[in-house]
């Protein structure tokens, strides 16, 4: 199995008048250090605060008449409940979603309150996925992966068609992972309409289970350290991300938690936007690349730009 360009238009001709559109933002503070220009791509203004409601409504908008009637469970952090746990309810369908114990609360008081049924188990989100898998093969129910299947990866590369509309001179994508289904997406979407355009991931350090995987060309289990990017604390990358984010050479890079804090405050102070640590961590990486605090502002007049095209950062969530 894997994932084309045409199965990503279909995903988005099933997402039409669901989704945002979310918005394109300039963050000048970082164009004039940077010296290109970089324009955000705001997927924390999406329904849920994230880009997970696109791969969990195409999900499971395709079951069958009895896969909906025996409803689905589903195992998230928190950005992933949520998005499984709207598009549920957009379809009439009862979903059960597993969370970790010390899941953020705002994100499990979301996801009932978007009509799912929560339960808390286990330290990280792998031990909630194992959970999960389980309640589901002694259900019945359909289980919706968070990252690794196919409709899903669909869902997620939306956004890059967005970005290619939006932004037609966009020559690099940085993008936050963790099980890699989001990168996997719009890379696929990169390689076939715009191949010139480089796809670059982003791990947190302490949660860095691809870059381990992709150096010995196999999927390794890495259990997560502490890290504030909750969402992408993901300990084995998935089947199909990983095959794909390696058959398309895409590098992943890592952040340090110091970093992410960094990307954090910059975010809420120059960007003025509140996003979550997980959904800073693409510009942490332009940060830690050019070695900027941005903590001095720009003057009043642009500098003059490089030719090389322009960066767009996904801000994946702000829950």
């Amino acid at each position: 199995m894997t994932v084309t360009l045409a199965d990503v238009r279909r995903a988005a001709s099933l997402l039409d008048g669901v989704i945002e559109r979310t918005p394109i933002q300039p963050f000048r503070a970082l164009t004039h250090v940077v010296g290109q220009h970089v324009l955000l791509k705001l997927e924390n203004l999406q329904r849920t605060g994230s880009f997970k409601i696109r791969g969990s409504y195409v999900r499971m908008s395709r079951l069958t008449p009895a896969e909906r009637a025996a409803g689905v469970i589903a195992a998230s952090a928190g950005n992933h409940a949520q998005g499984v746990a709207l598009a549920a309810t957009m379809l009439g369908i009862q979903a059960v979603v597993y969370m970790p114990v010390d899941a953020p609360l705002p994100k499990i008081e979301a996801t009932r309150s978007y009509g799912a049924e929560v339960t808390l188990v286990g330290r990280n989100v792998d031990e909630a996925l194992a959970a999960a898998r389980a309640d589901a093969e002694a259900s019945g129910k359909t289980f919706i992966h968070p990252f690794d299947h196919e409709d899903v990866i669909a869902g997620q590369g939306t956004i890059a068609l967005e970005i290619l509309a939006q932004v037609p001179d966009v020559s690099t994508v940085i993008v936050p992972v963790g099980g890699g289904g989001l990168a996997a997406g719009v890379a696929t979407v990169f390689a076939e309409a715009a191949p010139h355009v480089k796809v670059i991931g982003v791990q947190a350090k302490n949660a860095s289970a691809y870059v381990d995987s992709l150096a010995v060309g196999r999927p390794l289990r890495r259990t997560p350290s502490s890290t504030m990017a909750d969402g992408i604390a993901v300990g084995l990358p998935g089947d199909l991300p990983f095959e794909m984010l390696e058959r398309l050479g895409v590098e992943v890079r890592t952040v340090s938690e110091g970093q992410i804090a960094r990307g954090l405050l910059a975010m809420a102070e120059r960007a003025k936007l509140l996003v979550e640590p997980a959904g800073a961590v693409a510009v942490a990486a332009i940060m830690a690349e050019h070695d900027a605090a941005l903590d001095v502002p720009p003057p009043p007049s642009d500098p003059p730009l490089r030719r090389e095209g322009v960066i767009v950062p996904i801000i994946s969530g702000g829950n």
